[in-house]
């Protein structure tokens, strides 16, 4: 399986790239930022993109996808990091519509892996942002329970990424290789 599949990942704050390392482990191939993969992907079996969730879009996709194709990528997987919980299946759902057309979602295996925030390692931009959207939610009047949620997840950093989240991926592409 080593030669048959390759992991390409952007990482902002490590969890992209925690996940991309553990999946790589376990199906004893190579992961590496999508800057430096190979020029010629046509040798593999899947070419598997990773990335964060930024505003709710995957970050560089549309870029990604385009620049793997043109390498020669014959069978893309998708997976998307972020801080939603994996049991928030309404926003993954709607988080995937917003990403990929029907025929995408049809055609490309996408899986999303709870992952979480690291303030420390964000940008300015990204946390001046954050910081807005949570003085936001402190002014708000008569909260739901998922604006609550919202303001109690984006308060400080954490971390609920868990190896047993590849699972379902990794067994994805042993069906593919």
């Amino acid at each position: 399986m080593k030669n048959n599949i390759i992991i390409l990942y952007n990482s902002k704050t490590g969890f992209t790239r925690k996940y991309a390392e553990l999946l790589a482990a376990e199906l004893g191939c190579a992961a590496l930022p999508l800057k430096d993969g190979p020029s010629d992907l046509s040798q593999y079996g899947a070419v598997v993109f990773g990335s964060r969730l930024h505003a709710g879009i995957l970050d560089g996709w549309k870029k990604a996808q385009r620049l793997l194709q043109g390498r020669g990528a014959k069978k893309l997987v998708v997976f998307a990091t972020g801080a939603m919980p994996n049991e928030a299946e309404d926003a993954v759902q709607t988080m995937w519509a917003q990403n990929l057309t029907p025929e995408e979602q049809k055609a490309i295996p996408h899986f999303y892996l709870q992952a979480g925030l690291c303030y420390e390692k964000m940008g300015g931009v990204d946390r001046a942002m954050m910081k807005f959207a949570a003085w936001a939610m402190t002014r708000k009047k008569a909260k739901t329970p998922e604006d609550e949620a919202f303001q109690s997840a984006i308060a400080r950093s954490y971390d609920i990424s868990d190896p047993k989240y590849i699972v379902p991926l990794a067994d994805c592409l042993r069906g593919l290789a």
